[in-house]
């Protein structure tokens, strides 16, 4: 089977075929994604009756207590499975803290949400509904309640579980359903199996700037057997110090905070200025103070706003951010140095970014791309000087290396033949 031709879409539905003949099969993957990445993460591959059961939850509005918001309203399909929204807004319409993240890619993640407070999707899936402004349903009972009283869900759960359906049932099935979304099949990925037709001579230099002067691949870095752009860490970049006194901040976090109550961090993360500190809310340690976790660089160019906030509208704007290197606060990650890029650096350092771009995403890559190039002059986070290094002293450049197509020495595997 020749898997460059197989879409990101395609790959899921002979993934559904390859569940139906087997359950504890794996399916075909998207382009891109290890397969021995995903052995590790999905020992049992859900059933298609899971799934589809799961597909339906996550669609159902009726899980909300208004009946006006689904995991979908967050998470569209249309959009990359995320919403093209600063913040997340959930019944009648408050606007929460943080940005909506894609739910690709999210089966491999080893926590969940910015600050890692979830540690499985079946632990994600049971929060949203219960946040008072998010899905505001005020217990799992009442969500059980409500299931059970609906004829298809209550049937469906007893065919397939052989009882009605609990809470922990209900957060399972569309678990499921989030473990087939994956992404992959970028120009990328046909890059980096032997066709060096598939990336831009631009797109090309972007990607020479990522794993060099940009030093982009210190957290994103992506490859054959690191497939995710992230490295699942959490770091302080100076995001958060826009609008906050992190000091003052956390030392009235720790009065507040009740360690392990998940309950609690979910609502201060997503209704408080407690949001900004981040990973210190899930773990109370002072080197946590405004740290958020590594997102996934793949499909960046689709899933904007950027930032654990949304603050940061095109990827201009994200890489003007770090190339002043971020914003000094106290806890800044020691990473963070001013990069030095001019001007067509950064545009081919973006070019890059969308070349990260699933196949199916086409479209809307298109669409964004032309979006973000015409707000190129709109730049609130640029500080060339600081940048070049003609203020302020935030450490020497890194060298930007002559990189091979790793295809091209045989790395991995046979080299393809260009694509017509």
């Amino acid at each position: 089977m020749n898997m460059k031709a197989i879409s990101f879409a395609g790959a899921l539905t002979l993934a559904t075929v390859a569940l139906a003949d087997n359950s504890a099969a794996p399916p075909p993957l998207p382009l891109g994604l290890s397969p021995q990445l995903y052995k590790l993460t999905v020992p049992q591959p859900p059933t298609p009756a899971q799934v589809t059961l799961g597909e339906k939850l996550f669609n159902e509005k009726r899980l909300s207590a208004d009946n006006s918001v689904s995991c979908a309203t967050c998470h569209d399909p249309a959009k990359a499975f995320a919403d093209g929204k600063p913040q997340a807004v959930g019944i009648k319409n408050q606007v929460g803290q943080r940005n909506s993240p894609t739910v690709l890619n999210a089966l491999f993640l080893a926590t969940q949400f910015w600050d890692g407070r979830a540690a499985t999707l079946e632990d994600q899936a049971k929060l949203p509904i219960l946040n008072p402004i998010e899905m505001g349903m005020p217990s799992p009972e009442a969500v059980v309640t409500k299931v059970r009283a609906i004829p298809e869900y209550r049937d469906a759960f007893q065919k397939l579980n052989g009882r009605e359906p609990s809470y922990d049932d209900i957060a399972s099935a569309i678990a499921a359903f989030e473990r087939t979304r994956m992404a992959g099949n970028a120009r990328f990925d046909r890059f980096l199996t032997g066709n060096s037709n598939a990336l831009s001579a631009q797109e090309k230099r972007g990607w020479a700037l990522f794993n060099g002067k940009g030093r982009c691949n210190s957290c994103h870095a992506g490859n054959a057997v690191s497939p995710l752009f992230s490295d699942q860490k959490f770091h302080n970049i100076g995001v958060a110090a826009h609008k906050q006194d992190f000091v003052q901040l956390a030392s009235e976090a720790l009065r507040v905070v009740r360690a392990g109550d998940e309950e609690q961090i979910d609502r201060l993360a997503l209704e408080s200025k407690f949001s900004e500190l981040g990973r210190f809310l899930v773990t109370r340690h002072e080197n946590d103070i405004g740290s958020f976790k590594t997102p996934t660089l793949r499909n960046v160019g689709v899933t904007g706003p950027y930032m654990h906030d949304g603050s940061m509208a095109t990827l201009w704007d994200v890489v003007d951010h770090y190339n002043k290197g971020g914003i000094t606060n106290p806890y800044l990650d020691g990473g963070m140095q001013r990069l030095g890029l001019t001007e067509p650096e950064i545009d081919d350092l973006v070019a890059f970014l969308f070349a990260l771009t699933s196949e199916d995403f086409a479209a809307l890559e298109k669409k964004e791309l032309t979006a973000q190039r015409a707000r190129k002059t709109k730049r609130p986070e640029r500080d060339t000087a600081v940048a070049l290094g003609k203020k302020g002293n935030l450490g020497d450049l890194a060298p930007n290396p002559d990189l091979k197509n790793p295809a091209d020495l045989g790395l991995y595997g046979p080299v393809a033949a260009p694509e017509k």
